[in-house]
């Protein structure tokens, strides 16, 4: 009966070896992600030697307090002028000499480059590709960066803050009733009558900035935040647009006179009222707290007396 006893007590303290062998703090610390891409990444500690290859990216890094980690950046990319520039499509080794841990890319770059991606992982430096493409997907990438920077503190409180501006700006628009809500057409690309697809991040500021999408039944462009319109089905909707915005930059470098002149366009009831505005397509098009920034303006063109009643407050 004793040595009964005796090989139960070893029994349970080889469990005990065995299991802590496997709960080690090492091994406690080992985080898991899967990036846009679909690939999984398994790390033990956070990145301390970052090229950000999306300003998106890099603004985000800089908000969760991860900038020193961050050692190169895009070549449009003039959000830390004093740091290395490079591109995706520079030779790989200028990449690699720069000794990073980590390469956080976006899909559209691993889509078109996949030999920068495959040599930059031979040499063990890991790359990960993230995008979010709602506001869904928006939180849990700042919950990703954070695992990555070691930044998971800051993360929660990038996310807080967020809902919080997004709360304030909803108590702001409550003051405007539904019925007079204006309705608008949100321009992506003038020369190709392209809009914001109906889930993209643009079209989320123009939702919570209290604007009615008139283009809600545009189709998506493959899987990018794009919408496939056309000249017709604008005009189709002339009398109905109250508000003519578009981005404008890089990627849309339109003028307010342009609009106005374009053929056909001055059938548009926002046109023929001069109620055409510009914003910043850097503020619209990127996931990053300026996306409130994007709304709280919007939201100023369209209902200033309601935005002039919340400041007072």
């Amino acid at each position: 009966m004793l040595a009964g006893q005796r090989l139960s007590l070893l029994l349970i303290a080889w469990s005990l070896v065995f299991i802590s062998s496997f709960t080690s703090p090492s091994m406690a610390e080992v985080t898991v992600i899967t990036d846009s891409d679909k690939r999984t990444l398994v790390f033990e500690k956070p990145f301390t030697r970052i090229i950000s290859l999306y300003p998106a990216h890099t603004r985000n890094l800089m908000d969760l307090g991860a900038t020193d980690a961050i050692i190169a950046t895009g070549r449009s990319d003039d959000q830390l002028p004093n740091l290395a520039k490079v591109h995706f499509r520079d030779d790989p080794e200028r990449l690699i000499a720069l000794r990073p841990d980590l390469v956080l890319i976006r899909p559209m770059i691993s889509r078109s480059y996949p030999q920068l991606i495959k040599r930059l992982q031979q040499v063990n430096i890991q790359v990960v590709s993230l995008q979010p493409s709602g506001i869904d997907e928006l939180l849990s990438y700042w919950t990703t960066l954070g695992k990555l920077t070691g930044k998971e503190q800051e993360s929660m409180g990038l996310i807080s803050l967020f809902s919080q501006r997004r709360h304030d700006l909803q108590q702001q628009l409550a003051a405007v009733p539904e019925t007079q809500r204006k309705r608008v057409y949100f321009e992506a690309i003038h020369k190709r009558m392209k809009t914001f697809a109906p889930q993209s991040m643009a079209m989320f500021v123009l939702e919570t900035a209290g604007g009615i999408n008139m283009a809600a039944d545009a189709p998506q462009v493959r899987s990018t935040n794009i919408a496939a319109y056309s000249k017709e089905r604008i005009l189709a909707k002339a009398d109905q647009i109250d508000v003519f915005l578009a981005q404008q930059g890089r990627m849309n470098p339109v003028t307010i006179e342009e609009i106005r002149n374009e053929a056909g366009f001055a059938m548009i009831k926002a046109v023929r009222e001069n109620q055409i505005f510009l914003i910043d397509e850097k503020l619209v098009s990127r996931p990053t707290m300026s996306l409130l920034d994007a709304a709280a303006i919007i939201m100023e063109i369209l209902y200033p007396e309601a935005t002039d009643r919340g400041a007072s407050t």
